[in-house]
C-alpha cells in the first residue's frame, strides 16, 4: 500500500506519513536484529528505515523491510541482509539494505539535494547519527523531481547496452521501476502535487498522454511482477514508451547538472 499522506503541504512543502510512531511493534524484532547486527559491523554506521514499514501501511508477509545504511560497505550490507531475509522469511517478503556514504548528503548538486529530501521526508533514524540535520522541510518542485530521477538518462542509456546481457525480467524490472518514479515527478510538476506512487503517477500520466497509456500499463505489470518481459518487448519499450517519457523528462525537468 502507497503511502495516503504523501502530497504537498498548503505551503508547497513534501508530506508523508513516514514517522517512528507509526511503525507496527510487529517489525521490533527484526529491527533490533538489523541494528545490532549493522552496528557489530560498522559502529559508526547511520541505520534508517523507509518505505511501508515506516509509514504503518507494511502488510505482513508481502511488504519488504528497506533500510539505508550510512557508512557501510555495499557488499557487507548486501551480506547482512540476505541473513536476514532467511531468518525473517515469515515476516517480510525480503530485507533491502541500501548502502551510503556521509558524502552523498553533502554538496550543492541535484544529486545530493535529491538525496537529502529522500533522507529528510522517507527516512526514519533507528541507530547512529543523523547524517544530514535539516529541520526544515522541501518543497515539492522541479529540483526535487530532478533530484529524485535526473539520472534517468543515464540509466536508459545503461539499459540499451545491456539489453542482451540481463535477464529480461530482471532488465525489465528495473527499467520499469524507475521510469515510472520518473513519470511520477512529471506528473507531480504537471499537477503541482508531489507523488512517488507508481500507479497513480500511471494512470494520471496516460491520462495526459493516451498515447503512452498502453506502454505504462505495461511498465506496471513488470514493476509488480505480473508479467514476465521478454528481450524483444524490454528492447521495445526502451525506444518507444521509456525513451519518450525520458524525452518528456528532459523537456520539463531536465537532467542532473553536471
Amino acid at each position: 500500500m502507497h503511502d495516503p499522506l504523501e502530497g504537498l503541504t498548503e505551503s508547497g512543502k513534501i508530506r508523508t506519513g513516514v514517522s517512528r510512531t507509526r511503525i507496527p511493534g510487529r517489525y521490533t524484532p527484526l529491527l533490533d536484529a538489523s541494528m545490532k547486527t549493522i552496528i557489530e559491523a560498522v559502529p559508526e554506521a547511520s541505520i534508517y528505515l523507509y518505505g511501508s514499514v515506516a509509514t504503518g501501511t507494511a502488510q505482513v508477509p508481502d511488504s519488504d523491510v528497506d533500510l539505508l545504511a550510512v557508512g557501510v560497505p555495499a557488499e557487507a550490507a548486501s551480506s547482512i541482509a540476505d541473513a536476514l531475509s532467511d531468518e525473517f522469511a515469515d515476516l517480510c517478503r525480503g530485507v533491502e539494505i541500501g548502502a551510503a556514504a556521509a558524502g552523498d548528503f553533502a554538496g550543492t548538486t541535484d544529486e545530493t539535494h535529491g538525496n537529502r529530501v529522500f533522507l529528510h521526508h522517507y527516512c526514519v533514524l533507528l541507530a547512529g547519527a543523523e547524517v544530514d540535520r535539516a529541520t526544515l522541510p522541501f518543497s515539492g518542485d522541479h529540483r526535487a523531481a530532478r533530484g529524485f530521477n535526473g539520472d534517468i538518462g543515464r540509466h536508459l542509456e545503461s539499459w540499451r547496452e545491456r539489453v542482451n546481457e540481463l535477464d529480461a525480467k530482471i532488465l525489465g524490472r528495473r527499467a520499469a521501476r524507475k521510469t515510472l518514479l520518473a513519470v511520477a515527478g512529471l506528473v507531480s510538476v504537471h499537477d503541482s502535487t508531489w507523488t512517488t506512487d507508481r500507479h497513480r503517477a500511471a494512470a494520471r500520466w496516460g491520462e495526459l498522454h493516451p498515447d503512452l497509456a498502453g506502454g505504462l500499463d505495461e511498465l506496471l505489470d513488470w514493476s509488480s511482477q505480473r508479467t514476465r518481459p521478454t528481450d524483444d518487448r524490454v528492447t521495445r519499450h526502451l525506444d518507444t514508451t521509456i525513451g519518450q517519457i525520458v524525452d518528456q523528462f528532459i523537456a520539463d525537468i531536465g537532467l542532473w547538472r553536471t
